[in-house]
């Protein structure tokens, strides 16, 4: 007799679950007065339509994403060590500096939960009722197996609402947390981060090698203008705490612009390039980014790398058509900045555009703005963002670097 409750899976509907989907969806299962009365993130066994498992899933009867799998295993008992054991295979997967996403959702099996670590502080987002269910049971085991000193659960995910989740501002904090403050470590570089009131966990670690690509563009142009004399300029905009920016700098960069519209992080960004020894080479404007572009394109200024890497305009799929046109603009306008010969990257982290949709409207904005050239670098989210292999929705991070004419 099974321990957990049973869903079944409707003929002809169960061909996904079989073939190692971690989702069910509502439509795809018997969904039964028994199991519409089961709370909210309740651990189920799911069973094919011939009543054969597939796995221990988290279940929710009020979401299209019905069900979302734990383990391969039956009845699996889902606790602190089986939980341990989970977080030490997803550590075999991450850098050795205690700087990384521990945790990424699906990608790392487990569903719902994402973990950032700062040094000896790991910063949680729950998403899902499930993850919601296993909070204290997944703080005991991210303490056991990290050896962290503190932890900060953060609530203001808009995702949480669609699983009956309220969304708050509120953090939760446990253990030594020194006053909200992250340090990070990245590429060789000092920041400070906030991980209990910034964007997302305070820090975006799936742009580590695209940080580290645009130092390497800088470096090579500061190589070939050092005989000539000419100061590398460049620009960044939307620059939360100067990811981009900062490792231009930290390059050798010899004038960087960092725009952002939030004067918290960009006083977060002086901070960070006080620490680097680069401050005196910064330039921190308090800007919209299109009114920003448009005034910089005005004053004629030119850049020898501009970087434009705004946040998701594409939120569902009925909003495509005027994303995908926000996401030219962003590319004409950064397009008319940069100097002959010089660097255009573009990112955009809107799961619902593919690669294509975003190149095409990347490339649009560039001839737009009359301009010519070639791709030099496709990148994505580093390494410590797996992807589940049958789940394309994991796929978000899409960054483009072209060589203007």
């Amino acid at each position: 007799m099974s321990k957990l409750e049973t869903v079944a899976l409707l003929p002809k509907r169960d061909g996904r679950a079989k073939a190692g989907h971690p989702w069910v969806f509502s439509n795809e299962l018997e969904m039964t007065p028994r199991l519409k009365a089961l709370e909210a993130g309740s651990l189920v066994t799911v069973v094919d339509s011939r009543g054969e498992p597939v796995g221990t899933y988290t279940f929710n009867p009020a979401t299209l994403i019905a069900c979302r799998k734990l383990s391969s295993k039956p009845d699996a008992e889902i606790n602190v060590p089986w939980l341990e054991e989970r977080l030490r295979q997803a550590l075999r997967r991450r850098p050795v500096t205690p700087y990384y996403r521990l945790v990424h959702s699906e990608g790392d099996d487990l569903p719902g939960l994402v973990v950032d670590r700062f040094g000896d502080v790991l910063v949680g987002q729950i998403t899902t009722a499930g993850m919601q269910r296993l909070k204290d049971e997944i703080e005991a085991a991210l303490i056991s197996v990290t050896g962290c000193k503190g932890m900060v659960w953060r609530m203001d995910t808009a995702a949480r609402s669609l699983e009956g989740l309220p969304v708050s501002d509120d953090v939760d904090v446990a253990g030594d947390v020194p006053e909200g403050r992250g340090t990070v470590f990245e590429n060789g570089l000092e920041f400070v981060a906030d991980i209990t009131g910034g964007q997302k966990t305070g820090w975006f670690y799936d742009q580590r090698a695209n940080h580290a690509f645009m130092g390497q563009i800088v470096a090579t142009l500061k190589a070939q203008a050092d005989a000539k004399g000419t100061e590398i300029e460049v620009l960044d905009v939307y620059s939360h705490i100067g990811g981009f920016g900062l490792a231009m700098a930290g390059a050798g960069a010899d004038k960087v612009t960092l725009v952002d519209a939030s004067l918290h992080a960009m006083n977060l960004a002086r901070e960070s390039a006080k620490i680097q020894g680069v401050a005196e080479r910064c330039e921190f404007r308090v800007e919209h980014a299109f009114e920003a572009m448009e005034t910089l394109g005005a004053e004629n200024r030119r850049f020898h790398a501009v970087v434009c890497d705004p946040p998701a305009f594409i939120k569902s799929a009925k909003v495509m058509a005027e994303g995908l046109k926000g996401y030219e603009k962003v590319a004409r306008l950064g397009a008319t900045l940069v100097r002959g010969g010089g660097y255009l990257t573009l990112c955009s982290c809107s799961h619902n555009a593919t690669l294509e949709d975003f190149m095409a409207a990347s490339v649009r904005g560039i001839r737009r703005a009359g301009r010519s050239g070639r791709i030099v670098r496709v990148g994505g989210a580093d390494f410590d963002h797996p992807q589940h292999m049958m789940l394309a929705e994991n796929s978000y991070l899409k960054c483009l670097t072209f060589q203007l004419d």
